[in-house]
């Protein structure tokens, strides 16, 4: 219960990483507001949490819309009274050059993997330095650590998001709020299969190729999770500004 009494806000909270992550941390004692523009899914992840004996709301909210995210900011602390744990977690990846990537595909990139995690930030902030505490975790990517093929916008969106954390560690450490980055390589989520499709490969095909790393293997959302959790959680109570890699050794090879 290593969450135990802490509230978690988390976007992209209706699948993959984020489904894992609002399970996991709702095991560990947390009461969550999840977010996402599925109202279906999103329902469905807060109902399996109820179910568990765990507290959860959904909150249908799009990170590229300001008031969508004042209103989920807004709606978390009149349900729960506090915000101790914000993950930026949601994000969109569409595989392009700079020259084959349309204009309106980049502005979505960088919409919601960047913008969404400073709109975010910039509404949970005021409160979480009013009680002198808080913990936000961004989820990046390997990607935005040494770029990719094909994933132009994806990796400057990816790259933006690292250096963003880095800076709001800076500027809010003395306010007693941490924050930290994850990197996570590839994972077995809804996004991994859909840039398959999206680059026109078979999924036991993309499967080697993604497996091409020290460990073999692509990672599962539980193990993201559990790496969000160690950010969360007191066992990282000096780590501000880091960069935690979880990619199989994919950024090491």
């Amino acid at each position: 219960m290593r969450l135990i009494n802490k509230v978690a806000l988390m976007t992209g909270g209706n699948s993959g990483i984020g489904r894992a992550t609002a399970l996991l941390f709702a095991q560990e004692g947390a009461k969550v507001a999840l977010t996402g523009r599925d109202e279906e899914r999103g329902k469905r992840v807060a109902e399996e949490i109820r179910k568990a004996s765990g507290t959860a709301i959904f909150i249908r909210s799009d990170v590229r819309i300001a008031d969508d995210c004042r209103q989920a900011v807004d709606k978390t602390l009149r349900q729960f009274g506090r915000l101790d744990i914000l993950f930026n977690n949601a994000g969109v990846f569409y595989p392009h050059t700079v020259v084959d990537c349309p204009e309106e595909e980049w502005n979505l990139t960088i919409d919601v993997n960047l913008k969404g995690t400073y709109l975010m930030s910039r509404f949970a902030l005021p409160a979480m330095i009013a009680q002198g505490s808080g913990v936000i975790i961004n989820n990046a990517s390997g990607w935005g650590i040494v770029g990719g093929n094909e994933a132009a916008s994806y990796c400057a969106s990816k790259g933006g998001v690292v250096l963003l954390t880095k800076a709001m560690a800076i500027d809010h450490g003395r306010q007693g709020i941490r924050v930290n980055c994850l990197c996570p390589g590839d994972v077995d989520t809804p996004m991994l299969s859909a840039d398959a499709k999206l680059r026109g490969m078979e999924w036991k095909d993309y499967l080697a190729e993604a497996s091409n790393r020290p460990l073999g293997r692509i990672g599962t959302p539980g193990e993201i999770a559990r790496a969000a959790l160690f950010l969360a959680s007191g066992d990282s109570s000096f780590m501000t500004g880091a960069v935690l890699v979880v990619d199989g050794g994919g950024t090491a090879d």
